[in-house]
Formats: structure tokens, sequence, C-alpha cells
């Protein structure tokens, strides 16, 4: 049994050195991980590749791994070529930290100019470049997280797609598309909020907002006076308790329907003020209008509509 079974094993050797690699069927042909093509019937080595592939370093745990690996920057719709392009350092030194002499820094200088125009080829892309820098710009300064930052991104890309940008301000255009991924991402920015960041006033942004709004057809829920209490309660450093009371007063007077018409901001400042008031921790209604961007006066009015609507035991 033994001596049939070595006559079989050399007889299968014998015809493996005999096949021609152009007979062999591809299905049958397996790349293993050290990079050598075989038959896997015959297991004959069709290619043989000793390069490896792989990093030069090793790694036990995920800890490790994670820490080791070198990866480019991930793709962006922050930046208008998505970050796929090489950027090159303003700095003026070498990899060891050296001062580049005069006739490096002049060649450095000309690479940047180069690359720059390179980066940017057509109308389309210098456009796309100002608006996405502006909203980077505006997003810093508000203070808004890098996903509505995308969302805004993506939302400038299909109104130039859709070629909506041509007869248009960049700057409308751009905070509008930011005004509006703050809506849809339930950031409590109001578009008073942005007209301080901006470079146009607030009609024009209004106008670019509804009319993005209108032809990307976004479906934006109407803005909820109580998003803004969190924020302007921690601007005016109240207890937890005028911020739980402030939106129960919100939530109470908004199932009435009586935050139909009014401002937001307005409405949540107003009910910030009423419940400071039944918290003994009372700020001023200047104060409080300041930090909404709203007048005394509207507070006031809102607050008196807020405390004739409710009852104040309750609360």
């Amino acid at each position: 049994m033994t001596t049939r079974r070595r006559e079989r094993d050399h007889t299968e050797e014998h015809d493996a050195e005999h096949v021609d690699p152009e007979d062999l069927d591809d299905e049958e042909l397996v790349r293993t991980d050290e990079g050598e093509l075989i038959h896997e019937p015959t297991g004959l080595i069709i290619e043989e590749d000793n390069v490896d592939r792989g990093p030069e370093w090793r790694a036990f745990n995920a800890t490790e791994r994670d820490r080791k690996s070198r990866v480019g920057s991930p793709m962006t719709q922050t930046m208008h070529d998505k970050g796929l392009t090489t950027s090159i350092d303003w700095r003026n030194r070498d990899a060891g930290g050296r001062q580049l002499s005069a006739e490096k820094r002049s060649r450095m200088e000309r690479l940047r100019t180069w690359q720059e125009r390179i980066r940017t080829q057509d109308a389309g892309e210098r456009n796309l470049q100002v608006a996405l820098s502006e909203i980077e710009r505006m997003s810093s300064a508000q203070g808004v997280p890098k996903s509505v930052r995308e969302v805004a991104s993506v939302m400038y890309r299909r109104a130039l797609s859709e070629d909506l940008i041509r007869g248009r301000s960049i700057e409308a255009m751009a905070t509008a598309s930011l005004y509006a991924s703050c809506r849809q991402e339930g950031i409590p920015r109001s578009l008073d909020d942005f007209v301080g960041v901006s470079r146009v006033g607030r009609r024009e942004i209004a106008r670019a907002y509804r009319y993005i709004s209108g032809e990307l057809s976004l479906a934006l829920r109407p803005v909820d006076p109580a998003e803004h209490v969190p924020r302007f309660c921690s601007e005016l450093d109240l207890s937890e308790e005028v911020k739980q009371r402030a939106t129960r007063i919100v939530n109470e007077t908004t199932e009435m329907g009586l935050h139909a018409g009014k401002s937001p901001t307005g409405f949540a400042a107003a009910a910030i003020y009423l419940a400071s008031m039944l918290s003994n921790d009372k700020r001023t209604q200047s104060d409080i209008a300041d930090v909404a961007d709203v007048t005394v006066v509207t507070v006031r009015n809102r607050y008196k509509e807020q405390m004739d609507a409710i009852e104040i035991g309750t609360l």
C-alpha cells in the first residue's frame, strides 16, 4: 500500500514538472500570502514574488497597530479637492528643522505658486475653494462641529453642480448652506449668529437661504426654541435648575402654540428670564437680550405672554 502511494505521488510530481502554464485554468490559480501564484490541483508554482507587501513594523495588539500605522489624511468634503492633492508647508525649513538657503527658499516659493495654480484649474474649482474656506472660517467662529461643516460643504457642492450659484454672492450662498446644515443637524444657531461672522448682510443671507432650501428641496423642520436654552444658560452661567425650568416653560407654551410667528431665540430668552426669577438666580433682561442677540423689548413682551399663559405654581 505504501509503495503504491509513493508511485502515485511520484507520478503527480512528474506531471506537474511538465505542465505548460498557458494550458492551466485561471480559476485553479491561487495567490498565497507570500506572493506566489500556485496551480492548486498540482501545486505548481507559476509565479514567485518575494517582495513583502506588508508594513516593515510588527504589532501585537490593536492599540500598537493603530499607533504604528501610517496613512494619509482621509477624504473630506470641506476641501475643494477633497484633500487628495499634496500641500507644500509654508515653513522654510528642511526635515531636520534647519533653515533653507536663499536659493532653496526661492525654489520653494515658485513650487508653492505652481501648486496653487494646479489645485484650481477652472472657475468652478476656484468658486468652490473660496466658498469652502468661508464655510470653514465661519464654522470656526461659531464653534460648529466638523460633521456640520461636511454637510454644509456637500450642500454647497450640490448647489454649484445644479448651477444655483450663478449671479449670486458666493459668501451669501456659503453662509446660507452653513445655516441650513445647522438647521438640518439640529445645531442651535440663529440667522443673526451668522450675520456677525459673515461678509454679507442679513437680508441677503435670508434670501439665499430661502432660495437654496427651495431649489434643493431641503426638508427642514421649524426651529425649536428649547434648543437654544442650554447654550444661553451656559453663556449666562445659570444653574441647572434654571435651565430645566426654562425648558419646561418653552415646552408648555410651545404646546399651546404661543411660539407661532415669534423669534425662537427671543422666545427662549424670555423663558430663561422667567425661570431665573422663579429660581432666585435672576439675570437682567438686558444681559439675557445681549446673549440671545434680541432686543430688551422682545424679552419683555415674550416674558409677559408666557407668564400669563402658564400656571407659575406648577413650574
